[in-house]
């Protein structure tokens, strides 16, 4: 599991299940993240959602997040 998936999942209530529930997609989808990249065309979404800064999910894009 990437830092950055169990960070969404995480802040999405602690579950794969939940993450999903909250994206309107399938445990199964969220599943196929879980040792890749979270999809670029989420970062925003997520980012909105979840309150976790796009910094975080995906620092290859847009650069590392400095609190």
């Amino acid at each position: 599991m990437t830092p950055e998936f169990k960070t969404c999942v995480d802040a999405a209530g602690g579950t794969q299940k939940q993450l999903a529930e909250a994206l309107g997609i399938t445990e199964q989808a969220i599943g196929k993240w879980k040792n890749k990249k979270i999809p670029a065309s989420r970062i925003v979404e997520l980012e909105n959602l979840l309150g976790v800064p796009r910094q975080e999910l995906r620092p290859d894009l847009y650069g590392e997040h400095v609190p």
